[in-house]
Order: C-alpha cells, then sequence, then structure tokens
C-alpha cells in the first residue's frame, strides 16, 4: 500500500498526465476511480448533456452509508496550456524537477484533488467497515468552462438517490503566497454583459450628417465608473465594474462608425442581486444616451450568484485542521474568482481549500511536493476533527 506522503503525488501526476481540456475527460477519472473502488468507495460515472452542450463525465463516489456525511468536491478539468515553448516541462507530462511537480492542473486543481483523494482513501482504510458516518467525492469535468453539465447537474442527481451531504470541502487554490493562509468561506458573484450603442454612419469631415456612437459609448461607459457600486459588507469587498474590450469595428480612418460596443464583467457582493444590478445599469444608460439620438442594446449572460456560509463550526474545525499541520491561522476570506461551491451551497454549508494561486492557469504550473504532502495532512486532520465534531448528529 503506498504511504499517505507517496499517494498525492502519484494520483497528482498520474492525472495531469490526462489531458483533460474541458470538456475532455481523457482518463482523469478513471485513475480516480481505480484508487477508490477497491477501497470500498461506490463509484458512479454520470454523464451529462443537453442540446447544445457537449457532453461531459462526471464521478461521484461514496463511502459509508451513515451521518454525518462530509462531501470532497473538485474538478479534474483544465484550461489549455497555450503555446508548450512557453513550459519549461511539457504540460501534460507530469515530471518532478528539484522537489517540484509541473503541469496544466498541478494546483488548479488536480493536485487538491489528488490531496483530498489520498485523504480520504487513507481515513477510510483506518476506519473500515465500522465507520458510522460518510465521506463522498464529486468530481466534475467542466468547472473550468460552461459548467452547464458538471456540478449542477450531479447535485441534482444527489438529490434525486438520497445523497445530500451535510456539509462540503471544495478543494480550489485559496492561498496566495503560503499554505495554510486563507479559507474561503464565500465568493462574490460575477455579471458578464454587452452595450451595444447604434448611430447614423457618415464622413468624418460631416459630423452633422453623422450621430457618432462611440459618444454616445463613452458617455455611458463614464456613468458606469462614475461612483462605486458599494463599500463592502460585513464580509465581502466592495463590488467592481470592469470594462474587457471595446470595439467599432471600423478599419477606415475617415468614417464615423455606425455601431460602438464594449463588454464588461461585474463582480458583485451581497448587497446586490443579478436583477437590480441589470436595473441599474439599464437606468444609467439610458440616462447617459437621453436625447442623444443614439439607439441602445444591453445584454446579459447568466451569471455566476454570490453566496456566504456563514462563519461557524465548519470553518472551526477545518481552522484547527490547519492550525495543527502548518502552525498558522487562516483568514476567512470571499475574494478571487467563482468556483462550483455556489452551486453546492444550494444543498449544504460549503467552505474551500486548497493549494497556492501562484500559478494558476499559467506556463509551468506547478505545486511544491511538500506543499501537496502538507495539504494532504491537513484534509486528514480535518476528517478526524470533522467527525468527531459533528459525531452528535450519528444516531446511537
Amino acid at each position: 500500500m503506498t504511504d499517505l506522503n507517496e499517494l498525492p503525488i502519484e494520483l497528482a501526476q498520474a492525472l495531469i498526465r490526462c489531458q483533460s481540456v474541458t470538456p475532455v475527460d481523457a482518463g482523469a477519472l478513471d485513475v480516480l476511480e481505480r484508487a477508490l473502488a477497491p477501497a470500498g468507495f461506490r463509484c458512479h460515472r454520470l454523464v451529462f448533456t443537453e442540446e447544445g452542450t457537449l457532453p461531459v463525465d462526471n464521478l461521484y463516489a461514496r463511502f459509508g452509508d451513515g451521518i454525518p456525511h462530509l462531501c470532497f468536491a473538485g474538478h479534474t478539468d483544465v484550461v489549455p496550456p497555450g503555446a508548450e515553448s512557453l513550459w519549461t516541462h511539457p504540460p501534460f507530462a507530469g515530471e518532478i524537477e528539484d522537489g517540484v511537480l509541473f503541469g496544466r492542473g498541478a494546483s488548479d486543481m488536480k493536485g487538491g484533488v489528488a490531496a483530498f483523494a489520498a485523504a480520504a482513501l487513507d481515513y477510510a482504510r483506518s476506519k473500515g467497515s465500522d465507520f458510522p458516518g460518510s465521506i463522498s467525492l464529486l468530481i466534475t469535468g467542466d468547472e473550468e468552462g460552461p459548467s452547464i453539465n458538471g456540478t449542477p447537474k450531479v447535485l441534482d442527481w444527489m438529490v434525486d438517490q438520497g445523497e445530500r451531504p451535510d456539509h462540503a470541502l471544495v478543494g480550489e487554490p485559496t492561498n496566495s503566497t503560503r499554505l495554510g493562509e486563507t479559507i474561503k468561506i464565500g465568493r462574490r458573484g460575477s455579471l458578464n454583459g454587452s452595450i451595444k450603442v447604434s448611430g447614423v454612419q457618415g464622413h468624418v469631415a460631416y459630423p452633422h450628417l453623422a450621430n457618432n456612437p462611440v459618444k454616445g459609448l463613452i458617455a455611458v461607459l463614464a456613468r458606469f465608473y462614475d461612483a462605486p457600486l458599494d463599500f463592502g459588507s460585513a464580509y465581502f469587498s466592495p463590488s467592481n465594474f470592469e470594462v474587457t474590450s471595446i470595439d467599432v469595428g471600423n478599419p477606415a480612418t475617415n468614417v464615423i462608425p455606425a455601431m460602438a460596443e464594449a463588454r464588461f464583467n461585474i463582480r458583485y457582493n451581497d448587497r446586490h442581486s443579478p436583477e437590480s444590478l441589470q436595473a441599474k445599469l439599464r437606468d444609467d444608460a439610458t440616462k447617459a444616451l437621453a436625447s442623444s439620438g443614439l439607439e441602445l442594446t444591453l445584454e446579459f449572460e447568466p451569471p455566476s450568484h454570490t453566496f456566504l456560509t456563514e462563519p461557524g463550526s465548519l470553518d472551526l474545525v477545518l481552522s484547527h485542521a490547519v492550525r495543527d499541520i502548518t502552525g498558522l491561522t487562516p483568514s476567512l476570506s470571499t475574494d478571487g474568482g467563482t468556483s462550483d461551491a455556489r452551486f453546492i451551497k444550494e444543498l449544504c454549508p460549503v467552505v474551500e481549500f486548497g493549494l497556492l494561486t501562484t500559478t494558476i492557469h499559467q506556463a509551468d504550473e506547478q505545486v511544491a511536493l511538500a506543499d501537496l504532502q502538507q495539504l494532504t495532512a491537513i484534509y486528514r486532520r480535518f476528517l478526524d476533527l470533522y467527525f468527531e465534531e459533528f459525531e452528535i448528529y450519528v444516531p446511537k
């Protein structure tokens, strides 16, 4: 049997060697199933799709039947590696040099999946058939993509099958400089949108015969940027509006364009809802273009909602585990991008804790073997403390 120091390294290498760029699995879930099934985890491969999307392979594995039920969640899909010439080591080789494992997904988040899988396997083997609770793993293949055929559909399946967990831990990278700094207890929401201002095309020498939409777009964006959306809340940093692209589709220098458009993103906290933000932007844009004669089109993509797990027993137990292994007391944060925790929070309290964010989505993405082993030790300690803390829920 591979010991707890070597197992996460072996699993992480095997996962990295699977070229599982969203939504392709490329054997990553097979790696996990081969490790989990012999240890008594009941594994379910769940392939979901819907019209206009590619199918996604997911894995749900559970050990034990009782309560409390703790679910580890993560993803084995990765973003594209980009130009291989930018990498010191091939992005899907899983090579180790000077105590560092290189490869796409090393930190985000095949390393985290390997760590909690190794910890869960070790804990399950130590308890055997006498274990009164449950540990499950929810592994998806489209977190880096549209997040349509992954975690949301797996969660629906879990509810239908009576597999609702009591708590969940998502193994996304959460620490910026040192393992043990930060536990995520929530995330800001994300709202993408586009604004299109239409005017009248014409010759730049005869502006009175045209109506330049660029001036209108500038006026709208200035109004959007004019005042802060808020100044933050108890657990969240301030919301922010950012323009991500501007285009007029005009190759000529002597033509006033007929159209100007911009794309934007808002990262918003719990002081807003997608509906309230959309209403505010429509009102601001309409006022900015009043009496201009320009036409406005404002469209929004489906949002990622904000969520918060109020501080309590779950993050305290995890903090205790982190402190026992690293000596650090982690801060509680809601910063960063979105994650699949936004879906899981609909079923149960959820926190996030994982590796460093330093090289995620970069060339030469990497994880120190010492961090991978330490994270595994934290998860393993967390399992001990979790089932001690929540033992009251287990029927006597």
